[in-house]
């Protein structure tokens, strides 16, 4: 069965030797150039989705508008993408050992955000790869009560594998 990256963790892709990517920082924050009107009322977090080159030849890196989806909520409703305040890659030849970052400004109700899912789908030299998932949230890097900050990503790592494996029991039922 397969189980999302908890946010923060790396992701290596097999068919491009060496290149990583992980999502990571999802927070709080309003966007540079000012809120959108269709985010009013909402609230705003940003997350960053970066690339990693550690394989022995640059690659062309495209992760665009379209390549990055969010969804928030137990539901998994679409969260408002503020597109004008994000800061995409594309077309970006990351060479060995560097990086490239996207910033998605996104938002939705507050009783939702404890819960964000991201799927990334990364084009390089051309090539779509294969999607991958991370799952985080709002809050989640900082530890209740003074306890250790993983420990919020190791709780939610293990409430979405047993979600993950009670749906499949069921679906087999």
């Amino acid at each position: 069965m397969y189980e999302p990256n908890v946010v923060g963790d790396w992701q290596e892709y097999d068919e491009h030797p060496g290149l990583r990517v992980r999502v990571h920082r999802v927070e709080p924050g309003e966007p540079p150039r000012g809120r959108d009107d269709a985010a009013e009322g909402l609230t705003c977090f940003r997350l960053r989705v970066t690339v990693e080159n550690r394989g022995e030849r640059r690659v062309c890196v495209h992760l665009e508008d379209g390549q990055i989806d969010v969804r928030i909520g137990p539901d998994g409703e679409g969260a408002f993408i503020d597109w004008r305040n994000s800061q995409f890659v594309e077309g970006f030849d990351v060479y060995p050992l560097r990086r490239v970052t996207a910033v998605v400004h996104a938002a939705g109700p507050q009783a939702d955000l404890g819960r964000v899912d991201v799927q990334v789908q990364l084009r390089v030299d051309d090539e779509w790869t294969a999607r991958r998932l991370w799952t985080g949230g709002l809050g989640l890097t900082e530890g209740a009560g003074g306890t250790c900050p993983s420990a919020g990503r190791e709780e939610l790592a293990h409430q979405v594998s047993t979600f993950l494996r009670d749906q499949a029991e069921e679906g087999t039922a």
